[in-house]
Formats: C-alpha cells, structure tokens, sequence
C-alpha cells in the first residue's frame, strides 16, 4: 500500500511539475532566470512521471527496464515502437503547429528525445526476442 501512495504522489507532482511549464509562475531561482528555472521543475515532473509510471509497470522502483523484467516482451516490443514513433510524430506536429508559442520551446526536443529512446528499447527487444539476435531453441 506503500509504494502505492508514493507512486500517486509522484505522479501527482510530476503532473503539477509538468503544468508548471506552461505558465510564467516559476522563480528566478539561484541562476536569475525564470525560464530556466521553469525547465528544471519541468524535468524534475517529467522524471516523476516516469517513476511513478515505472512502478505502475513493474511493480517495483527503478529506471531501467530491462528486458527480464517484462511479462511478455515477444509482443509488447510493437507497444513500444509504437509509442516511440508516436512520441516523434507528435514532436512534429508541435514544430509545424505551435506557432502562437504555447507550448515551451524545449518541448519538441524532450519529445524526440522519449521518443527516440522508446523506438531504440522496442527495436532491441524486437531484435532479441524475434529478431536476429533471438535465441534458437536448439542452443
């Protein structure tokens, strides 16, 4: 019950954290710069997020996830290539549309960079599970 409520705090903080960035309400903080300041707590969301959602996932805290730790990676790989190809899709269509500026500028940038670790972790699994670095049953 524990890391249940540790697990909705951070996602409570990270969706708080990450709302943040979307308004001009953040301090100047040690380096005299709102806006930077506004990354920071950004990203301290988006790690908070993706810790809470680590444990949702696993059932445990951590920050790698590791392929032993998958229930069923032979076809939840496609999920995350899916996702990653997603992620980079929408960078995309945040550099085309967001031209009154609402979302941050860095914005595009965290999301390539989701993205493009979740199409890499996909096609890894992928190429271990399915692919040409799979095990054979005769080895």
């Amino acid at each position: 019950m524990e890391a249940k409520t540790v697990s909705i705090s951070l996602t409570v903080a990270g969706a708080v954290l990450v709302v943040q960035t979307f308004f001009d309400v953040a301090p100047l903080g040690p380096w005299d710069s709102a806006s930077f300041s506004r990354g920071v707590l950004g990203l301290a969301g988006l790690s908070c997020l993706y810790l809470a959602w680590y444990e949702r996932t696993f059932g445990r805290f951590g920050i790698a996830p590791t392929v032993n730790r998958w229930k069923n990676p032979e076809d939840t790989w496609l999920s995350v290539v899916v996702f990653g190809l997603a992620c980079l899709v929408m960078t995309r269509l945040l550099s085309l549309f967001d031209a009154d500026g609402v979302a941050p500028e860095p914005a595009g940038l965290i999301l390539a960079l989701i993205g493009s670790l979740a199409l890499f972790n996909g096609c890894y699994v992928w190429s271990i599970t399915k692919g040409p670095l799979a095990l054979d049953e005769e080895e």
